[in-house]
């Protein structure tokens, strides 16, 4: 094929060099073996389509191949497509499918079942803005599909990955049955690496290798178990048993720690780029006094940023001082970063007109957190309500039972301030722009505006930026819209949720990608097997 500048070949030379080697050698250097993960992260299926978060997206991105993945360096690789062409307009995409790939029940993954998927994701997944912008997909022939955009859409790449979209084999899901019900969510059928063996409810469930995978010598294990265990300790103890050979998403930093000193387990902190979970303080800006933003600048003045992650979070997790991540190549480290000064908290409160009573109290306001997480949420609300003493605001932590009572608090603006913990999801369309667009205040809907920020320079710059297709102009519009946010304080950004990965020590090809484990674990493998 001809290439333009606008079109991408992108090989692995790991994954070149096995094509030619013979099938007996190929199954020699997959190594095989069982991989045993540990996880609290129960899913309510396997489904990544209709289904955000990392408990379904690391079975779905097993199961399911997508177009495109993603390496440690945010380039993007071939995946279920070859190869792929934006068009100089911007408003259409061309993919070009691998010749070979067949879903689990051995039928033929074409363009018809790229369609179906990108149509079904974009009606189904909450990302609402993740595919707005497509009017269609176009399949001229089985092997070639053509995304075509009603207006430019840079984040669409990204939107391509593993987590975000799963290629779902339409003979098997286009039957007209309701796709986030549809039964085939707990039995899937995909052209993954792996494919579902078994699964038990709440405590396990299989991945087996699928051997006519489209990738020559992989995957490289025979099969990864993923057990379920609800009680972090004991997720703690199976790890240094070894009873577990990887432990995702750990974030505790007690549990951190203790795994670091294990010595038949390795710790990395790589892989959680793409999925930008930042910790943050929230404020209803829409409540009084909060609607100042001069007393919303002064509790971040009060709030001591560094106190927080270097002390109660023992200096495992990163500082975040804006809306979009660290690690992003997007994010704007020039923002206004609410040194701890006590004295400007106090003056601008004066500012505000928020004198002190005979007991020196300012107001008295409440404190949600998100149920579930004592390091990041419920210990640093605490600390918050200390912290905002000394200014003379009275602060009251109210704990909620579960997620949902929380949910529907805040949701339904019933806040002052709140602790949450809130993904980028990679791009800014796909997770950033939520929180601060005035069109996305939508009662009831958890994870939205639930702010209820509006300002429309930043609802133009955000409109901008989703469609500027020159990378410096987009990174210019973004660098504006965070300098804008973090002026306005409609959050207090507190810290990156400090993830980490345990593995055995004899494992190799660890996921480190800007996705990590939400990614195909094709290239995990035992260099030493554990002992049994």
């Amino acid at each position: 094929m001809k290439l333009t500048k606008r079109t991408f070949v992108i090989g692995s030379l790991g994954g070149l060099a096995m094509l030619g080697l013979p099938a007996d050698l190929r199954a020699q250097q997959a190594g095989g073996g069982t991989l045993v993960i540990g996880s609290t992260q129960v899913p309510r299926h396997f489904n990544g389509a209709v289904q955000s978060g990392i408990a379904t997206a690391l079975p779905s991105t097993q199961i399911f191949a997508s177009p495109l993945r993603f390496d440690d360096n945010w380039n993007p690789q071939p995946y279920l497509a070859k190869s792929w062409e934006v068009a100089p307009d911007g408003l259409s995409i061309t993919l070009k499918l691998v010749d070979d790939a067949v879903f689990h029940d051995g039928k033929p993954v074409t363009s018809e079942d790229v369609a179906f998927s990108i149509m079904t994701i974009k009606a189904n997944h909450p990302f609402k803005t993740m595919l707005a912008a497509v009017d269609k997909v176009e399949t001229p022939d089985p092997k070639t599909a053509v995304i075509k955009l009603s207006h430019p859409h840079p984040a669409l790449l990204l939107a391509m990955s593993p987590a975000l979209m799963p290629i779902l084999p339409k003979h098997v899901y286009g039957d007209g049955q309701d796709v986030k019900s549809h039964p085939a969510n707990l039995k899937p059928v995909g052209s993954g690496p792996y494919k579902l063996a078994e699964y038990k409810q709440g405590e396990y469930y299989t991945l087996e290798k699928f051997d006519k995978f489209f990738i020559p010598g992989r995957p490289k294990l025979d099969k990864i178990v993923v057990r379920l265990i609800s009680d972090p300790n004991a997720l703690m103890v199976s790890a240094e048993r070894g009873e577990v050979h990887a432990v995702p998403f750990v974030t505790g930093v007690r549990d951190i720690d203790r795994l670091e000193k294990s010595k038949n387990l390795k710790v990395v902190d790589k892989g959680f780029a793409g999925l930008g979970a930042l910790n943050w303080l929230a404020f209803n800006t829409k409540k009084k006094p909060l609607d100042d933003v001069r007393v919303r600048q002064a509790i971040a003045y009060a709030a001591n940023r560094d106190f927080i992650v270097n002390k109660l979070m023992g200096g495992k997790a990163m500082p975040s001082t804006g809306p979009i991540a660290p690690g992003s190549p997007l994010e704007e480290k020039n923002v206004q970063l609410y040194k701890f000064d006590v004295a400007k908290a106090n003056k601008l409160l004066d500012e505000a007109g928020l004198k002190p009573d005979g007991n020196g109290v300012r107001a008295t306001l409440t404190i949600d957190y998100l149920p579930g997480s004592d390091e990041q949420q419920r210990n640093v609300a605490e600390y918050m309500r200390s912290a905002l003493k000394r200014v003379g605001l009275n602060l009251e932590v109210r704990a909620a039972p579960d997620f949902p009572t929380w949910a529907q608090r805040v949701s339904n603006f019933d806040f002052d301030l709140t602790m949450d913990s809130v993904y980028n999801w990679a791009d800014p369309v796909i997770g950033v722009d939520r929180t601060y667009l005035t069109s996305n205040i939508r009662k009831g809907i958890i994870w939205s505006n639930t702010q209820q920020y509006s300002n429309p320079k930043v609802d133009e710059i955000l409109g901008k930026a989703a469609v500027e297709t020159s990378p410096e102009k987009r990174k210019a519009l973004y660098s504006e819209f965070q300098k804008i946010v973090v002026d306005e304080v409609p959050v207090f950004f507190i810290n990156a949720v400090p993830f980490h990965n345990a593995f055995a020590n004899g494992l190799g090809g660890l996921p480190t990608t800007i996705w990590g484990v939400v990614s195909p674990l094709d290239e995990l493998h035992w260099v030493t097997p554990p002992k049994t």
